[in-house]
């Protein structure tokens, strides 16, 4: 298995993207620490897990806590006795409209949770990883070079989060910690059932694509469980694209 004797913890992993990557590593034989702010979606997936064998414990923390944030960590390292994987897939809170009418706090409320959040869980997970000389640092929603109109701040939010990565990357490097963001251009699975027009969103989702299909939640999960795992321990200071070419490097 590529995560066998792993420690992983999974931010939003009651969420369709965190879940998918949870599961992936628990299939893996990671033992997995999920963190979300609801325990319900938590502990769903937590029994899927264990349902199929695998390790999960759960932890209600608000990734945007600081003091939640270094407790969950420091709880599962002292309970695991390390962190390889640390992997941050909340949402963002963003509220998507044209950038005339938005309103200046809504356009920066993606941008901000982005950066708190990824620095803080990444810092937690770093303080165990370098006493270790490893670790991975996994982010979910990459940039690109496009866009799209309406978008309020999230890909705005999106960009930083690569420019992030980038200065995360250069500082944990020397340590042994790879640090890699995973961008999908659109997971149709991950919009709710009754979400309005989600067919239509589907649709143009796949439309964009070069392949004529978008990535499911499985792929996601299979491709966050191979760059965490040491058969890409030459992927670093990246992102990985999953997008079946929607985005274009």
């Amino acid at each position: 298995m590529l995560l066998e004797e792993k420690v992983a913890v999974v931010y939003g992993a009651g969420g369709s993207i965190g879940g998918a990557a949870a599961r992936a590593f628990a299939r893996e034989g990671a033992r997995v620490f999920l963190a979300g702010r609801t325990a319900a979606p938590l502990e769903a997936v937590a029994g899927d897990i264990r349902g199929a064998g695998g390790s999960a414990e759960t932890a209600v923390v608000d990734a945007l806590d600081e003091a939640a944030v270094d407790a969950f960590v420091d709880d599962a390292a002292a309970r695991a006795g390390r962190i390889d994987v640390s992997f941050n897939a909340i949402g963002l809170g963003d509220v998507q409209q044209p950038l005339r009418e938005i309103a200046v706090a809504d356009f920066l409320q993606p941008i901000t949770n982005a950066m708190r959040s990824q620095f803080l869980t990444t810092r937690a997970a770093a303080r165990h990883m370098t006493a270790r000389g490893s670790g991975v640092i996994l982010a979910f929603g990459g940039g690109g070079p496009q866009t799209l109109p309406g978008l309020g701040g999230f890909k705005a939010a999106l960009d930083a989060l690569e420019g992030l990565r980038r200065q995360w990357a250069i500082e944990l490097g020397p340590h042994g910690i790879r640090v890699v963001t995973l961008k999908s251009g659109g997971v149709p699975e991950s919009i709710p059932d009754g979400f309005p027009g989600k067919e239509a969103i589907t649709d143009s989702l796949a439309k964009e694509t070069q392949l004529g299909r978008s990535a499911t939640l499985a792929d996601v999960g299979d491709v966050a469980a191979f760059i965490a795992s040491d058969r890409a321990r030459t992927l670093t200071a990246t992102d990985v694209n999953i997008s079946c070419g929607a985005i274009v490097d």
